[in-house]
């Protein structure tokens, strides 16, 4: 922190890992910028019972929608066999998305199959909290280690208007004291900031879940798809929101947990805990990123931005898994996505995959 009290970014990540296209580990894959495969964000539906405007507006996700049919979707046998190899080639976290990923029915029988992964270290859901109440400690049961929660205000008309399917935030705040009491804990809560929507309640949300000692992390809202209407003056960037709250509740920057990590952490200085920024449009990690998506039916894509993806789903279904991994290798090692690094004015109107496609 500099003299007049501003907060200045956290240092560059620390250079990348170099080696051949299998990396420095025995399985690992780098791609064309000696970035490791360590996170795989699985979509498990393209369905979600709230039409939150940053991501399923009515407009586009109303009545006469047509989502995935269930021939299209991949099985939980299916997911389990893919996860299994992305683990044996570097992958060490799965993060379970959506859509709504609790809308799937029995999910809890995936994680069970996930859980059982040899030389997995992490393994997590990220959900809007609509059911997590009555769900959570079945998927603590069945091997779940830790859990985020979309929450983007604590002021009730601002989140009904947000979600746009009038649900109350206090069902919201009961998914996540179930979850903390089933032992799915730090829960984190995750807040997307839009400029004049529920910007003004940033400092309410930070003064609460620092009061109840979990992460609260805030996310730029992002040009993810193209049903969201996104404008780069709807972003309330990441500089603003931490000086909003350093100015009450002062902090300081925070080293990352890990290589990769996508949210920028900072502490409170008074020790009562942290919030985390994920800034991928003012302050791009594109040189660090670590992470692939499998959507829902079964494509793999290697960007948040991607316009286009590559089948899995055909060959999990005809080949087999030296097959499967084989092009794997040869998708991964040929990357070199790096998209937010290279927005332009341009760039958001190009044909990206949705966000409830293949989660965040």
């Amino acid at each position: 922190m500099s003299e007049d009290g501003t907060i200045t970014p956290d240092p560059p990540p620390a250079e990348r890992e170099r080696g051949g296209p299998q990396g420095r580990g025995e399985g690992v894959l780098t791609d064309t910028l000696g970035r490791p495969m360590r996170d795989l964000r699985i979509s498990v539906t393209d369905r979600c019972n709230f039409r939150c405007t940053y991501c399923m507006p009515k407009e586009v996700f109303g009545r006469g929608f047509e989502f995935l049919d269930r021939r299209q979707i991949l099985s939980f046998e299916e997911i389990a066999r893919l996860a299994r190899i992305f683990v044996a080639h570097g992958v060490r976290k799965l993060r379970i998305t959506g859509g709504e990923p609790l809308v799937r029915k029995d999910l809890e029988q995936l994680i069970a199959m996930l859980a059982a992964i040899p030389g997995l270290q992490d393994l997590t859901v990220t959900t809007n909290g609509s059911l997590l109440k009555r769900k959570a400690r079945a998927l603590k049961e069945a091997g779940l280690k830790r859990i985020t929660v979309s929450l983007d205000s604590l002021d009730n008309e601002v989140f009904k208007s947000m979600n746009d399917v009038d649900f109350p935030v206090e069902r919201v705040l009961e998914g996540i004291e179930a979850a903390q009491e089933a032992g799915l804990s730090p829960v984190k809560v995750n807040m997307v900031v839009k400029r004049g929507v529920n910007d003004h309640t940033v400092l309410q949300m930070a003064r609460y879940f620092r009061e109840r000692g979990q992460l609260l992390r805030f996310i730029e809202f992002m040009d993810v798809g193209n049903a969201n209407g996104w404008r780069l003056d709807d972003v309330v960037p990441a500089a603003e929101i931490i000086a909003r709250i350093n100015a009450e509740m002062p902090l300081e920057p925070a080293d990352p947990n890990y290589r990769g990590e996508v949210a920028r952490r900072y502490r409170y200085k008074d020790g009562s805990g942290e919030i985390g920024v994920i800034a991928s449009v003012s302050r791009p990690f594109c040189g660090d990123c670590t992470r692939a998506r499998l959507s829902a039916d079964g494509r793999l894509y290697t960007c948040l931005f991607a316009t286009s993806g590559h089948d899995l789903r055909a060959l999990v279904r005809g080949q087999t898994d030296d097959e499967i991994a084989a092009f794997l290798r040869s998708v991964w090692t040929r990357r070199e996505d790096r998209y937010s690094e290279l927005r332009s004015s341009a760039t958001p109107g190009l044909p990206k995959v949705e966000m409830s496609r293949i989660g965040g």
